[in-house]
């Protein structure tokens, strides 16, 4: 694999270099994504090379260098498909499924083709199934104040029921 990445305009993405993430090596990942992260240095406004150097990361393991690669490259090109697409599956992966379904049903405004739709939909089928199923993390969206303040006081209450016996 070469370590030069064919980008003739900011807007073209890279060929990857494997078709099965399984068979790629660590040396020739970590190679990749050195090139990927040069490339976006070269171009800091192209969303697709974002997009790859997000999904790089993802499979590479590296899932908070991989989050803000892609939400750089959604907030680059809000209408970018690929983007959106792929920070939606990084969602489903991590099983934020609210946010990846949200993300999903953008990508779905965005498809302009067959295939495109096809990709979002299957997805979007993926998540719903597991919102069904129950296998979702659940969003911390209530203050956690109320239970804290009861468990000091079954505490506090415990701890002078010991000292007064």
């Amino acid at each position: 694999m070469s370590t030069a990445l064919a980008v003739t305009a900011p807007q073209r993405i890279p060929p990857v270099p494997w078709r099965d993430p399984h068979t790629v090596s660590p040396e020739s990942l970590a190679e990749y994504i050195r090139a990927l992260e040069t490339a976006c240095l070269d171009h800091p406004n192209s969303a697709p090379l974002r997009t790859c150097l997000g999904m790089a990361y993802a499979m590479n393991y590296q899932v908070y260098q991989s989050m803000d690669a892609l939400e750089t490259a959604v907030g680059l090109e809000p209408d970018y498909f690929y983007a959106r697409l792929k920070y939606a599956e990084l969602h489903y992966r991590l099983r934020a499924l609210v946010c990846a379904e949200r993300e999903t049903l953008k990508a779905l405004d965005l498809a302009t083709n067959a295939w495109e739709f096809s990709l979002a939909r299957s997805q979007l089928q993926a998540i719903r199934k597991l919102m069904r199923e129950g296998t979702q993390k659940p969003e911390w969206t209530k203050p956690l104040s109320v239970p804290a303040m009861c468990l000091v006081a079954i505490v506090v209450i415990l701890s002078l029921a010991v000292y007064w016996k």
